[in-house]
């Protein structure tokens, strides 16, 4: 009886410690468990933030190359300004430089005209001039806008006055040139003033 009285502690002891054993292996189980779901909710945290810091990064280098754009395109509105204003400035002086001459030759010609009484020399001077000068403004791109014969254009001429009674193979045609039209490189940069037959 005592024998069995042992075996039934014993086994009791045995029982107490199998349900030890698999009690601390549940918690252990549980806390492995728990290590993996606390394991798992972080990396879906850290997916969730890998997004997120990727689209902030890529919104920063896009903010970048924003800033980047619009301070080279300001400089070169900045530079094309420079250069218009000195291609307007370097051309101007180009054309000064060039009818220099002819105020050279209008001093001559005022100097020698005090000399001499013969008007014709002074016509021929002048004329000399006057065809240098022409000659000059070619050069530099500017010609006269012909009326001699022509028919009324509103792109080239003025109208200042209507002649009427010319008949009718006058009519809108170019009578007479009051002030000559110049283009420079086909561009009118004056109209010619002119009567016109009606």
């Amino acid at each position: 009886m005592e024998e069995k009285k042992m075996n039934t502690e014993k086994e009791d002891v045995l029982t107490d410690k199998e349900s030890c054993f698999n009690e601390t292996n549940k918690e252990t189980e549980a806390a492995e468990k728990s290590a993996e779901t606390d394991a798992i909710e972080d990396t879906e945290t850290e997916e969730e933030k890998d997004p997120l810091e990727e689209a902030q990064a890529q919104i920063a280098d896009l903010k970048d190359k924003y800033l980047r754009q619009v301070a080279e395109f300001d400089n070169y509105r900045k530079r094309t300004l420079k250069e218009r204003q000195e291609l307007i400035f370097n051309g101007g002086a180009k054309a000064i430089t060039a009818l220099l001459p002819v105020i050279d030759d209008m001093e001559r010609a005022i100097a020698n005209g005090a000399k001499t009484d013969d008007p014709q020399v002074l016509r021929d001077g002048m004329e000399l001039i006057y065809q240098k000068f022409i000659k000059i403004l070619e050069d530099q791109g500017v010609s006269k806008i012909e009326t001699e014969n022509a028919d009324f254009d509103t792109n080239l001429h003025e109208a200042i006055a209507l002649v009427p009674g010319m008949g009718d193979d006058k009519k809108g045609k170019v009578i007479d040139c009051m002030a000559t039209g110049y283009k420079l490189n086909d561009k009118v940069i004056r109209y010619a003033k002119v009567a016109v037959g009606q």
